[in-house]
């Protein structure tokens, strides 16, 4: 039998005992105190910070969900003060809070900035280490950090506190990531990411550590960074000269987006074909793989307005803005397709919403503006 910290002495589920609850929120008192101490100086500060942050850690994993949700902004509070290191183990921790209840919102923009700082160190420190010699790159698991950095400012290549911050940020991304992935995994974290240009960010500085490094996968929160919420799509149908307004809801990849436009446009009785699998479309919504296998199957070819190929394999994000909408163009496959069922990111539900369906003169006038598909061999160079 596994021990369940939240069970009672006789195996009955319980949640944690009122000690238990004063345990969690004295830690994070300490831990504040332990914070302004840092700012403060004095002789063992230091030590009692990480005293502090370990006595935390001790109570908040048998914590509650309502115990754990309460503390979550109080930690996201004391990220930046906190010393880089253990920053991101806080970060760690204050993403588990969001996972039990926390206000994601709340807890958001000190995880975000962490993320920045650990990339931009990540990639400072790659950029170092090409200079110093290119030889392997150090192991987070198993290097010295110090050795790191005593390379990075030999000859005075680096100042020792950008030397520290790139060590930091290469040492800690894992810890960064598996953070920064609880919290956008809401689409009002993600919304606000969106709209104050941090997602636009973060998506620049992804793309070039992906481009240069394996160490992280950090395809998972790309796509995340990248998801499109209450955003609105246009259709266009080409066979019928139809057209569609449509609004997506946390669409993570190109796959799904195929099945819901299948479910919308042909399920909804608006264009011919078959409609999809019911299995397949609950899936690219809210349901969770349980170990079955469904297979899901193209009805299109998504045409992007330059005649581009928009290639079930990429996001919804790269389908071009035209008028100030996201629109795509529907062509007959020219092969068929088909494709594992699923969402690329379980943890987010989507769904995509037709809205209005578009008179016969506008619809005329929008496809009339777009160009021809690309011929296969041209839409794959």
């Amino acid at each position: 039998m596994v021990f369940d910290p939240h069970s009672t002495q006789d195996g009955r589920p319980g949640g944690p005992s009122d000690s238990q609850q004063s345990a969690l929120t004295g830690a994070v008192g300490a831990l504040e105190h332990a914070v302004a101490g840092l700012a403060d100086g004095g002789d063992g500060a230091g030590e009692r910070f990480d005293a502090a942050l370990r006595r935390l850690g001790g109570h908040l994993g048998p914590a509650g969900e309502a115990e754990s949700a309460a503390v979550g902004p109080r930690l996201a509070a004391l990220l930046p003060d906190t010393p880089l290191f253990p920053r991101a183990h806080l970060a760690m921790m204050t993403g588990a809070c969001v996972e039990r209840g926390a206000d994601p919102e709340a807890c958001a923009d000190g995880v975000l900035a962490g993320l920045r700082e650990a990339l931009t160190g990540a990639l400072l420190l790659l950029d170092r280490w090409a200079e110093s010699g290119g030889d392997a790159l150090p192991d987070p698991d198993g290097d010295d950090p110090g050795a790191a950095h005593a390379r990075l400012v030999e000859d005075g290549r680096t100042d020792p506190w950008r030397a520290h911050r790139a060590v930091a940020g290469w040492w800690t991304l894992g810890l960064w990531q598996r953070a920064a992935f609880a919290l956008c995994t809401h689409a009002a974290v993600r919304r606000a990411a969106r709209a104050d240009g941090v997602a636009d960010v973060l998506t620049e500085l992804i793309d070039r550590y992906r481009e240069r490094s394996e160490l992280h996968d950090l395809k998972g929160l790309r796509y995340l960074a990248a998801t499109l919420d209450d955003e609105p799509l246009l259709v266009l149908h080409r066979p019928s000269g139809t057209g569609y307004l449509l609004r997506m809801d946390g669409l993570t990849d190109n796959f799904q987006l195929h099945t819901l436009l299948a479910e919308a446009l042909i399920g909804g009785g608006h264009l011919p074909g078959t409609r999809p699998d019911p299995e397949v479309v609950a899936l690219s919504r809210t349901r969770w793989l349980d170990g079955r296998r469904f297979i899901a199957t193209g009805a299109f070819n998504l045409v992007a307005p330059d005649g581009g190929w928009i290639w079930n394999e990429g996001m919804p994000e790269s389908i071009p803005v035209v008028d100030g909408v996201r629109t795509l163009v529907l062509d007959p496959q020219p092969y068929e397709r088909s494709w594992a069922a699923g969402r690329f990111v379980e943890q987010v539900p989507g769904d995509l919403r037709l809205e209005r369906v578009l008179a016969p003169e506008e619809a005329s006038a929008r496809l009339a503006a777009v160009a021809p598909a690309l011929p296969f061999e041209q839409a794959t160079r």
